[in-house]
């Protein structure tokens, strides 16, 4: 008989208000992100997060793919950005790059690899497939009278 484990209770995710347009992101596994204002040291605006949860996608979701052929130890470093459309308050589009270092495989090899990590990451990366597919957001409010 196989023993099943209860499943994992949903991660918690918040925002506080700790100062005039500036906020801390929150976890309940511990984690914490400055959030504010562009310009303030030390924290990311909301859309520098959005376009670092994508980079950060796509890394995680090619990296199996990529440290089976590379080995453990790769490094790699994925650039992300978009300039944003102030009039409509959105990004119109959002590029990546993913810097690897391939010199070791031959050009054979590297094709190979880069169609693989390519597929992983339209397969896998749930905030790429969220922004290009869209999705519905919806506000409520718990207020105290």
């Amino acid at each position: 008989m196989v023993e099943q484990t209860p499943a994992q209770a949903p991660t918690e995710l918040w925002v506080e208000r700790t100062g005039t347009r500036a906020y801390t992101g929150r976890s309940s596994r511990g984690a914490e992100v400055l959030i504010a204002s562009q310009g303030v040291p030390g924290a990311f605006t909301p859309g520098e997060l959005l376009k670092i949860a994508l980079a950060g996608c796509s890394g995680l979701s090619a990296d199996f793919s990529l440290s089976r052929k590379l080995g453990d130890s790769f490094d790699a470093t994925i650039r992300v950005s978009g300039d944003a459309d102030r009039e409509n308050e959105l990004y119109p589009q959002l590029e990546e790059t993913f810097e690897l270092d391939l010199s070791e495989l031959d050009q054979e090899a590297r094709e190979r690899l880069l169609v693989t990590v390519q597929r992983a990451i339209d397969k896998a990366c749930t905030v790429g497939r969220t922004l290009q597919a869209g999705t519905k957001v919806t506000l409520s409010f718990d207020v105290e009278a």
